[in-house]
């Protein structure tokens, strides 16, 4: 059997995310009706951690839990992932001690080192080039909304980072119709991605039908010596009341968490109780990634 990995939506066909957007809709459903679904009976799961976390750590640690199965959580200090210890090495021993591998790290090619080496499935939980965990739990939440994400209008402000590069791999794979409004100098490569985007740099233009705008930190983390020059570019890029009143009346705010408010967002917008679905979005990543994982391991 070909052990399968999840680095990138898109080394999956559309059948794949669109069967796991379905999965997690009724992993979530059984959740909220009190049914067990303890699919991973006595499996485990290392989780190695680069990067701080609040939202990856503790979801994947009770979706294994809720599953049957059970996370050991890897600090940097502990690990020394490519300092301490080859990466090739570390995925060698995890793999003899556990079912599955999540790291969260920096450079991509980690991810890739641990998949390559590893006899066990590896779960990209993030890098600085993707974020597929966090854009699953996306569909999930648009899918929760509208039951078919194809022709559904997406519009990202803000810079184009990982969380930008895995919704424009979702689109690929689900119909899903994305805008990216970002400055010169902070958009997308499409070359890399080879994903199809509209590139808008006008934030009402980009708004004006969309029905879910979506945003995120504008310095991400190991950026922090960029952040003022950031928050001088994307000064006229906030997601603000006044930006809402361009957008269809339906429309539902996004943001991946953690939020830098007054910057790329403000307050009045991401806690707004119609329009922010902010908090869906947090917990779905509970349950995308338990269909990821049943994916993986059954």
């Amino acid at each position: 059997m070909v052990k399968k990995d999840f680095i990138s939506i898109s080394d999956h066909d559309a059948r794949t995310i669109n069967h796991l957007i379905r999965q997690a809709y009724n992993l979530k459903a059984q959740a909220r009706a009190g049914k067990k679904h303890e699919l991973l009976q006595g499996e485990s799961l290392a989780m190695i951690f680069d990067k701080p976390s609040t939202r990856t750590r503790v979801s994947f640690d009770v979706a294994m839990y809720e599953l049957g199965g059970h996370a050991i959580n890897i600090t940097a200090g502990e690990c020394g992932l490519g300092t301490r210890e080859s990466v090739p090495d570390v995925a060698r021993t995890l793999s003899r001690f556990c079912d599955a591998i999540m790291v969260r790290t920096f450079g991509h090619d980690i991810a890739l080192g641990l998949a390559e080496h590893a006899t066990v499935p590896v779960i990209n939980g993030l890098t600085d080039l993707l974020h597929p965990c966090q854009a699953m739990a996306d569909a999930l939440t648009m899918y929760e909304i509208t039951g078919d994400l194809k022709g559904v209008r997406l519009t990202y402000i803000g810079d184009a980072n990982n969380v930008t590069n895995s919704l424009i791999n979702l689109a690929d794979k689900t119909g899903l119709d994305i805008t990216v409004c970002a400055p010169k100098g902070y958009t997308p490569d499409e070359k890399i991605l080879g994903g199809q985007f509209t590139l808008i740099s006008d934030p009402v233009a980009a708004v004006k039908k969309a029905d879910f705008i979506y945003t995120d930190v504008w310095a991400s983390m190991g950026q922090e010596k960029l952040a003022a020059q950031k928050n001088k570019a994307f000064k006229d890029y906030q997601v603000n009341s006044q930006l809402l009143k361009k957008a269809p009346k339906n429309v539902k705010i996004m943001h991946c968490l953690p939020a830098h408010r007054g910057l790329e967002i403000t307050d009045e917008v991401i806690d707004h109780p119609e329009k922010s679905i902010v908090f869906e979005q947090a917990e779905n990543r509970l349950h995308a990634q338990k269909a990821i994982l049943v994916y993986l391991l059954k």
